[in-house]
């Protein structure tokens, strides 16, 4: 049986493997210090050479982007973490069923938990993270500073005392401070997406040039798809003398060939841009030089927009008519001649020789005509979905109106963005049931967006939010009302509009899922004796036999492990009893879990027999996991491996 490793992908190694594809010659093997074991290593001198006709050395002048710290920053982003995601079931919803995840925890750690089973899984990302304002949430990662420095800039921690800080302008670090912050986290995530992935960020205009050069990096210039300029409807500095009423939203692909157009857009969105209009109204009334006034029959049975009327002719300047004109059931009751300038009159008179039918033309556009109400003749262009999108973004509401629709569920959140927003760039590159991530939740305004969407397209999204555990500030709305972090508000929210959504359309929500699995970010299931089992001495044996902490349940175990073996965090699990499992006859009772029918099958109890085992194996599971301490005794442990030869040999056996 192999042991599970119980820690995240160490990026370094990944790296180290790509260079050993190219370059054999490169890597070598030496002594790990702190495990005793044998690693992999670049040569970085015989690397050199290899690259000897490209490589830039010295103080040479390069086009590069740069900062203090941004080494260590690559180093975070590349080094394991010992980390659990442990399953909270008293704050979720249809824990058993859902799809969604809600993830409490700083959102490094969490990509770094998230990156082996969802490498390549993301259709969409989109994050909102601190603008860099000076009274932000800004990181929590700690590079050069000193213990006492530590302490002094802080004064705030979470629980597992990492520490939450704001980063004030007069901050000799600023803008590095937050380029530290930002740069690993977009680094991991990247590796999440799937190969037509697309990843979307909103971003004020200090940090923007920054981002864009950060995204550049990371993604490659040739995956840039879109600068996107969201006018934000007044949500600006009344003081200013320049009123700054927009902000940016940075789109890249991962890769940009392999992403379609973007998908079908609400043309009702905009309101003041025809470009998003269901159907453009036109009037083709123009007298002019290029227009000349000349004749056309418009025949009985012409459609017009209004159902009854009597348009006479002496009322009307254009067209000029021959004789008044009737219109019952919103059609012509007699033939008339207009006279006037047409804009589109070959179109016309195809429309009338083809009896009324659309005129289509050489982009598929359907074009109609119709009589108004004061004998206007304007042509109606039905655009319907359109397969393109503008990079300005109007009539989408700002913050300050996502805050007052807010309304009942709870108005705790300052300057949230529209659900409207979230929506639309939602439904540009996500269907079916594609994963769309938030590592900066908020107020989990994606999450309403995804549920609003899936409930008018029939889609099956599904949403992982990821929000650090910040505190809310004392003298805040949200604090009086009992919320004490970020998380809370957007849990409570995600739980509210999902409650509105199925209450204001029963009968088409029957399936919708509004629910999802929380889950909290911890230290690792395991005691340390299991990662550096070299450093313990033989005093301290005995103490170590359980090699799993005293506090962790049997499913904090397990959501671990799924994530080592590549179930995902919203796989189904069935908890199997010994009636289940075909064991009626034991003198104790024993847990199994069932993973994706099947995929992982896990038994964490202690005493297992060879009964249990017998049972596990013939469910033929891809993996069968116990822990190692879980045997009843020898003859179990000798038996384990040969009673899966015996029932299920093509079964992949683990041990923690």
């Amino acid at each position: 049986m192999d042991k599970l490793s119980m820690q995240s992908t160490n990026g370094v190694q990944e790296n180290i493997e790509k260079i050993q594809s190219l370059f054999p010659d490169c890597v070598t093997e030496t002594i790990d210090e702190r495990t005793g074991e044998l690693v992999r290593k670049v040569d970085f001198e015989k690397l050199q050479q290899n690259l000897s006709d490209v490589i830039i050395s010295g103080r040479e002048e390069r086009y590069q982007f740069t900062w203090p710290d941004k080494k260590k920053a690559i180093l975070l982003a590349n080094s394991p973490v010992n980390a659990a995601l442990r399953p909270c079931r008293e704050e979720s919803v249809d824990f058993d069923n859902t799809q969604n995840l809600y993830i409490e925890g700083d959102n490094l750690d969490v990509l770094k938990c998230l990156k082996e089973t969802y490498l390549h899984k993301v259709k969409m990302i989109y994050i909102d993270p601190p603008y860099n304002t000076g009274n932000d949430f800004v990181y929590e990662d700690d590079f050069a500073e000193s213990s006492a420095e530590y302490l002094a800039n802080s004064g705030q921690f979470d629980e597992q005392g990492n520490r939450l800080v704001t980063n004030t302008e007069s901050n000799g670090r600023f803008h590095t401070d937050w380029l530290n912050m930002i740069y690993p986290r977009l680094k991991v995530a990247r590796d999440l997406l799937t190969d037509d992935g697309v990843i979307f960020i909103s971003i004020g205009e200090k940090e923007f040039p920054n981002m864009a050069k950060v995204m550049d990096e990371l993604f490659g210039i040739e995956n840039r798809l879109a600068f996107f300029c969201w006018r934000t409807d007044g949500n600006f500095d009344n003081q200013a003398r320049i009123k700054k009423c927009h902000e940016y939203i940075l789109l890249y692909a991962k890769k940009e060939q392999n992403v379609l157009l973007p998908k079908a857009i609400d043309p009702n969105i905009d309101s003041s841009s025809k470009i998003f209009k269901a159907e453009i109204r036109n009037t083709i009334i123009k007298n002019g030089i290029k227009n000349p006034i000349c004749e056309v029959t418009i025949p009985k049975g012409f459609p017009s927009d209004v159902e009854n009327a009597v348009i006479e002719k002496e009322s009307l300047n254009w067209p000029q008519y021959s004789h008044n004109i009737e219109i019952e059931n919103f059609k012509t009751k007699n033939e008339v001649i207009a006279k006037t300038g047409w804009a589109s009159r070959a179109q016309l008179i195809e429309f009338i020789r083809n009896g009324f039918q659309p005129v289509i033309d050489t982009k598929g556009q359907s074009t109609t005509f119709v009589m108004t109400n004061n004998g206007a003749i304007e042509t109606i262009k039905k655009r319907g979905e359109v397969s393109h999108v503008i990079s300005v973004l109007n009539g989408m509401g700002g913050t300050q109106k996502a805050t007052a629709d807010m309304g009942e569920l709870g108005n705790y959140f300052d300057y949230p963005k529209p659900v409207v927003l979230l929506k639309y760039l939602s439904k540009m590159y996500s269907a079916g049931n594609d994963i769309i991530l938030d590592f900066f939740s908020g107020s989990a305004t994606t999450a309403h967006a995804i549920m609003q969407l899936n409930l008018e397209d029939a889609g099956n999204r599904r949403f992982i939010m990821v929000q650090v555990q910040e505190p809310i500030e004392e003298n805040s709305a949200a604090y009086v009302s009992g919320y004490k972090t970020i998380c809370e508000i957007g849990k409570e929210r995600i739980r509210r509009a999902g409650r509105k959504i199925k209450e204001d359309s029963p009968l088409t929500t029957q399936d919708l899922d509004t629910g999802f699995r929380v889950l909290k970010l911890d230290s690792s299931n395991m005691e340390e004796v299991y990662y550096t089992p070299a450093k313990i001495v033989q005093g301290e044996l005995f103490k170590q036999v359980d090699n799993v902490k005293s506090d962790r349940t049997a499913e904090d175990l397990l959501f671990q492990v799924m994530l080592e073996l590549g179930a995902t965090l919203d796989s189904k699990i069935i908890t199997m009893r010994n009636e289940e499992l075909g064991m009626r006859n034991c003198e104790r009772e024993y847990t199994v879990y069932n993973v994706a029918d099947g995929y992982l099958v896990a038994c964490f109890d202690k005493d297992v027999t060879d009964e249990v085992v017998t049972s596990i194996a013939k469910m033929h599971p891809l993996y069968a996991v116990l822990r190692d301490t879980s045997m009843a005794n020898d003859s179990t442990a000798t038996n384990f491996e040969q009673l899966f030869k015996t029932y299920s040999p093509d079964t992949v056996t683990k041990i923690l």
